[in-house]
């Protein structure tokens, strides 16, 4: 009886200790590039406000559009700053949440949070890098009817979510050299989207340009800088909210 006791503290010791590393890994994500920290300030065309999630909001604007950034996993939510900051400079509200355990799979409903938070917009969409993209579209997937456009980033809807006969507006862009999401799995995707889905590749982008946290560990490096590649990020994101208005 003693032995089947000891045995039992044991596993019980194992999965503690193994729960704890876990959580520790989650939460120690990279730390956010300088440019993350400076786009986290208000400026004469945003206002950003720092609360349950990061709300960066135009100045002079009257869209109805929003844009929701789900970020990639175990990468810190401020890392999204400057995409955010800039598409907000264009007009549209842009908010980033952050996840439970910097882990979108835990977080897949806090759009519904921020939707009841904002009744003045009408029309939104719905992004994310990487799996916070992939947690983006299995969001419109059950959720059908709320969310009016979605935006991958480097990322693809997991197997079992179709969004074909969706009536949203989809573009997936991504990166030539992305060591982590290939451009074959973005290819196959496709057959998961709209027919209407727009694909844009970057050439020369990478997976970790996608945000400003540095280096990834298994992508591949990138043949253009990091402005660069964002630039063409917050432009393809930009046309496909501008079908929203």
């Amino acid at each position: 009886m003693r032995r089947r006791y000891k045995v039992i503290i044991a596993v019980l010791i194992a999965v503690i200790v193994v729960l704890v590393g876990f959580v520790v890994w989650a939460e120690t994500p990279q730390e956010p590039m300088p440019e993350a920290y400076a786009a986290l300030k208000s400026d004469s065309d945003v206002t950003v406000t720092i609360d349950r999630w990061l709300i960066f909001s135009p100045v002079n604007s009257s869209s109805n559009v929003g844009f929701i950034i789900y970020p990639g996993g175990r990468i810190d939510y401020r890392s999204y700053a400057p995409e955010a900051h800039a598409l907000a400079a264009r007009g549209y509200l842009a908010v980033v949440a952050p996840m439970l355990l910097n882990l979108a799979v835990f977080s897949e409903n806090v759009a519904n949070d921020i939707f009841a938070s904002y009744p003045q917009i009408s029309s939104w969409a719905i992004g994310g890098h990487s799996l916070g993209g992939t947690i983006a579209a299995q969001f419109c997937y059950d959720n059908p009817g709320k969310i009016k456009g979605l935006v991958l980033w480097a990322a693809y809807p997991e197997s079992g979510t179709n969004l074909i006969t969706s009536n949203i507006f989809v573009t997936t862009i991504h990166g030539s050299e992305d060591g982590l999401v290939s451009s074959k799995q973005i290819q196959d995707s496709l057959t998961q989207l709209p027919p209407s889905t727009v694909r844009v590749e970057i050439a020369g982008g990478n997976h970790a340009q996608f945000g400003w946290y540095g280096a990834q560990q298994g992508d591949n490096a990138a043949k253009i800088s990091r402005e660069l590649q964002q630039s063409q990020i917050v432009n393809a994101t930009l046309q496909l909210l501008q079908k929203l208005q």
